[in-house]
């Protein structure tokens, strides 16, 4: 039960940050507002660090040894941020939430694909899924607004 109470959270804190990221963008700037994002981030992750008692583990050196493109995630999530910052204002928040949702989905299939050598149908197939109830309630919502418009 407590791992579903945790799923919930952080989807609450993923619509959360969202959209304090683009009003606070409005104020001060998309980039500004992601570096923000960042350093308070930071602050709750060695805080988060520092309750757990793992300090330890900073100071060791075999916590340094990965690859390269494993510190190319932190690029990819200022870029992730900045364009979501950038979208709030354009995308509703729940469309934004199911393609967040879908481009965790599939990029979790492909480095599952590149790390274990298979690719799981059912993750495949329920990700199609999911795109195609998207684009078809999207559909549905464009359909809906024209005849009310018109």
């Amino acid at each position: 039960m407590i791992y579903v109470l945790f799923a919930i959270l952080c989807g609450v804190t993923n619509v959360l940050s969202r959209s304090v990221n683009f009003v606070l963008s409005d104020k001060i700037g998309m980039y500004q507002s992601t570096f923000f994002n960042y350093v308070f981030g930071l602050a709750g992750s060695i805080l988060i660090l520092l309750i757990s008692g793992e300090t330890f583990k900073l100071f060791s050196a075999s916590s340094y040894n990965a690859h390269w493109y494993i510190y190319a995630g932190g690029l990819l999530g200022v870029a992730v941020v900045t364009l979501l910052s950038f979208l709030s204002s354009k995308v509703s928040s729940f469309y934004l939430t199911l393609l967040l949702f879908v481009g965790q989905l599939f990029t979790g299939i492909i480095i599952d694909g590149l790390s274990t050598g298979k690719i799981s149908i059912y993750q495949v197939v329920g990700g199609l899924l999911v795109v195609i109830g998207l684009s078809y309630n999207l559909y549905i919502d464009k359909v809906n607004s024209k005849t009310v418009s018109a």
